[in-house]
């Protein structure tokens, strides 16, 4: 069977994917998850943060469809959980509240553990990216080799998010503690934003309110 290449099509994947799991917006959470972690084990937690975010987000583009049909969830409601849960973590980042500190101390044996929470989800693997995920390969309207397609770009974003990753270290030099901190704050209101929009767009998806223009008269 030959496979014919949409690039156009391609393209606006890959843009979307780029926009939903927003390589340059983890760095300020990569500063934030790991100010107690030795600066050594930096690169492994940026691995094992990608490779996470990775297997969740490849879960999605193969089961994601199959398990909120067989839930008999709406993509709507899993817009609004997920902007729910963005706007907390974005307040964290605001307001410098404890409790991600918390939780990253609380495993203070294994430096590695905020890798999962909160770098790989919900900043890389977030609701909005596995929403994403689902909707770019819908199994009603995506064969299986342009679904193998959307893997492949998503792999490549991730790539990115990984190589960006590694150069925070030397990032954070340029910017300094205090620039670090000021980045963190301006992407917390961005992320608090973004979350605010995924709840109206949930919202409207799921028929509780109505954000499309009315023509006048």
């Amino acid at each position: 069977m030959e496979l014919t290449l949409n690039w156009a099509g391609m393209l606006r994947e890959l843009i979307t994917l780029i926009v939903v799991i927003d390589p340059i917006g983890s760095l300020p959470v990569f500063y934030f998850a790991t100010a107690t972690v030795p600066a050594a084990l930096h690169w492994k937690f940026a691995l094992r943060a990608v490779l996470v975010a990775w297997v969740v987000l490849m879960f999605f583009l193969v089961a994601g469809q199959l398990l909120l049909e067989g839930l008999g969830l709406r993509f709507g409601s899993f817009q609004i959980a997920g902007g729910v849960i963005l706007f907390l973590f974005a307040l964290s980042m605001i307001f410098g509240d404890s409790k991600a500190e918390q939780e990253i101390e609380s495993a203070g044996r294994d430096h590695l553990a905020g890798a999962v929470f909160p770098l790989a989800m919900p900043s890389i693997a977030s609701p909005g990216a596995m929403l994403a995920i689902v909707v770019l390969t819908d199994n009603h309207r995506h064969s299986i080799p342009e679904q193998v397609m959307t893997a492949g770009l998503l792999t490549v974003v991730l790539l990115l998010t990984l190589v960006l990753l590694l150069l925070a270290g030397k990032l954070k030099r340029v910017l300094g503690n205090t620039g670090a901190g000021v980045i963190s704050r301006v992407m917390g209101i961005i992320l608090a934003t973004v979350a605010v929009d995924a709840v109206l767009g949930g919202l409207d998806a799921v028929g509780a309110l109505n954000l499309s223009v009315q023509p006048d008269g």
